[in-house]
């Protein structure tokens, strides 16, 4: 039975922009359980006239799935009104970080037995920035990855440049820079994540299918980062990927 009170008091959180203590979490939920509440959560965004647009997946390396103790991936949900290439820290953001992600345009229905030729051959992919936020405080890097499932995999904002058709060998082990007005941050591997973004899509579209639900044309999937999280602050953020291109966030207080 879904706990209609907490997902209500996840609900308002993220409509109201005001963080939750950690410890209001039910105890004893489950991942299965907590991906029927992250479920509901996009679904109550309806009233917010959010619908559906795409995914996220987390915790796509070795070291973010030690940091929350976990075995395989989590994804997340997010609706039309998360995508944006400019955010305020103080207006829309509750406890955000910034990644660097490739991003997948879904052209034709994939389903979970799309083998990785054909999702490469039904997608384009796009230079990405993920914004990453949870409904709770003090969440990156010690919370249940219970917890971070079910507030939609800590789903916040994403934006993507232009997308285009490529080929597995074209964006394997490429390098991603993540910069901040002009100067590198970070920079990584696309290899980091899962070995190729490709396996995180595959991941994920297996995932779906053990829900019955499958990636629709027009949907995009945030494949996952090439660097740790970083912690934002007002100014210009843009991630260049090898051979791919260029995006840019314009981040304010």
């Amino acid at each position: 039975m879904l706990n209609e009170a907490f997902l209500s008091t996840l609900y308002e959180s993220y409509k109201n922009v005001k963080a939750l203590n950690k410890d209001i979490f039910p105890a004893g939920m489950d991942l299965d359980k907590a991906y029927q509440v992250q479920h509901a959560f996009t679904a109550a965004k309806k009233e917010n006239h959010e619908t559906l647009k795409g995914y996220k997946i987390s915790m796509t390396s070795p070291e973010t799935q030690a940091l929350f103790d976990a075995k395989e991936p989590l994804y997340g949900e997010l609706t039309d009104k998360q995508v944006t290439n400019h955010v305020s820290l103080s207006k829309d953001m509750l406890n955000p970080l910034v990644e660097l992600e490739l991003v997948f345009l879904v052209k034709e229905r994939l389903t979970a037995n799309a083998s990785e030729a054909e999702i490469i051959q039904k997608t384009q992919v796009a230079p990405g920035l993920e914004i990453p936020d949870s409904r709770f405080k003090d969440w990156f890097p010690k919370m249940p990855k219970e917890q971070v499932c079910a507030d939609g995999a800590v789903g916040g904002k994403v934006t993507f440049g232009d997308a285009k058709d490529y080929t597995y060998d074209d964006i394997d082990d490429i390098n991603g820079q993540l910069f901040f007005n002009g100067q590198v941050l970070d920079e990584g591997k696309s290899s980091v994540v899962m070995g190729h973004p490709l396996h995180a899509v595959k991941w994920l579209l297996k995932k779906l299918g053990e829900q019955k639900r499958a990636l629709e044309p027009g949907m995009f999937v945030s494949s996952g980062t090439f660097v740790l999280p970083k912690p934002p602050e007002a100014g210009t953020y843009s991630g260049k990927f090898e051979g791919i291109g260029t995006v840019k966030l314009t981040v304010t207080d």
